[in-house]
């Protein structure tokens, strides 16, 4: 496998007194312990299933643009114009969670921008973790990343590995506690280790980046959390 570490540009995490920033990482660390007890399976998933911008995962949105609602049956979805479009969700989803499993339904436009982010969770402490593609010639590669703090982060990027843009696609992002690994259709593409602790409560953005930029062009139908290092059988495809 290929990986590759790289930084990111979007500015430097907002700063908090060390007292505050012990709070929040206790706090994560109870929630932690909390959902393990609780939690067992890929059927404890939160599943988000996009068809109204103004409400996600039952809760009120802030809605940036204006997506609209398209498709039928199982790809009816969210339509990002890469412009300016996006949700804001208040959740993190996987909060607490030392393992985890992110999954994407998503149609990727071939007449986007080059860097698109489609997922961005980002909690109190400014850890964030971001889900992306690079779009080239009406092809696509994924791009996802952990981040900690400046030492401790990954990004796993590969952009041989490409796929045709205007089709639909699963794509996941695996966290076992210690070891990061993506998948497009359930075949693994690359890994790397990285240290990423439970999330606090934060934010959700999908189809652009909290910052407002790098906005994503495409449907998004469903995105999905388990709190779980699911194997890759147990992927959608």
């Amino acid at each position: 496998m290929h990986y590759v570490i790289v930084g990111r540009g979007s500015g430097r995490p907002r700063r908090r007194s060390p007292a505050r920033k012990v709070l929040l990482v206790l706090l994560a660390a109870l929630q932690a312990a909390t959902c393990a007890t609780t939690t067992s399976g890929p059927d404890a998933s939160a599943v988000w299933t996009l068809r109204n911008a103004t409400q996600v995962g039952g809760l009120a949105t802030e809605v940036i643009g204006t997506p609209e609602v398209s498709g039928t049956g199982v790809d009816t979805a969210l339509v990002f114009d890469g412009a300016t479009d996006g949700v804001l969700v208040p959740e993190v989803p996987i909060a607490g969670w030392r393992t985890f499993t992110i999954q994407v339904r998503f149609k990727p436009d071939g007449s986007g921008g080059e860097e698109q982010r489609f997922l961005h969770l980002e909690d109190e402490i400014g850890h964030r973790v971001l889900m992306e593609t690079r779009v080239h010639d009406r092809q696509w590669s994924l791009d996802t990343f952990l981040f900690q703090d400046s030492a401790r982060k990954l990004t796993l990027l590969d952009r041989s590995k490409l796929h045709p843009t205007d089709r639909w696609y699963w794509v996941a992002l695996v966290y076992d506690g210690s070891t990061m690994t993506h998948y497009v259709n359930g075949e693994p593409e690359l890994t790397g280790q990285v240290e990423f602790p439970p999330m606090t409560s934060g934010r959700t953005s999908i189809g652009v980046r909290q910052n407002r930029v790098s906005w994503f062009k495409g449907a998004i139908a469903q995105v999905r959390f388990t709190p779980l290092a699911l194997p890759a059988d147990q992927l959608l495809h």
